[in-house]
């Protein structure tokens, strides 16, 4: 699982049928305090998560193992929005 910060939306009107009505969000890794620290990829939304949320993703084949992206073709899946991340008994991010 990585943390990412979903920082956009995509729209594809033309894709594979498994992947109507699915939301496309644009997120970037972050470390552990939100600070980015990768390039900006691709998400399947599974979590109703928006512009601005912290979030846990996972990729490759362990992206297509949850309800929303069974056996769909997908590298990356928005799971958890997080809510606040405690590192070393330091509050790093608390969701306002």
């Amino acid at each position: 699982m990585l943390i990412a910060k979903v920082i956009g939306t995509t729209v594809a009107t033309i894709k594979d049928e498994k992947l109507l009505g699915r939301k496309l969000l644009i997120v970037r890794q972050t470390d552990e305090r939100g600070v980015p620290s990768g390039k900006p990829f691709v998400a399947i939304d599974s979590v109703d998560a928006g512009i601005g949320d912290l979030v846990l993703t996972a990729a490759g084949s362990s992206a297509r193992q949850t309800t929303v992206t069974k056996d769909t073709p997908v590298d990356a899946v928005i799971m958890a929005v997080i809510d606040s991340l405690e590192v070393e008994g330091e509050m790093t991010f608390v969701k306002s």
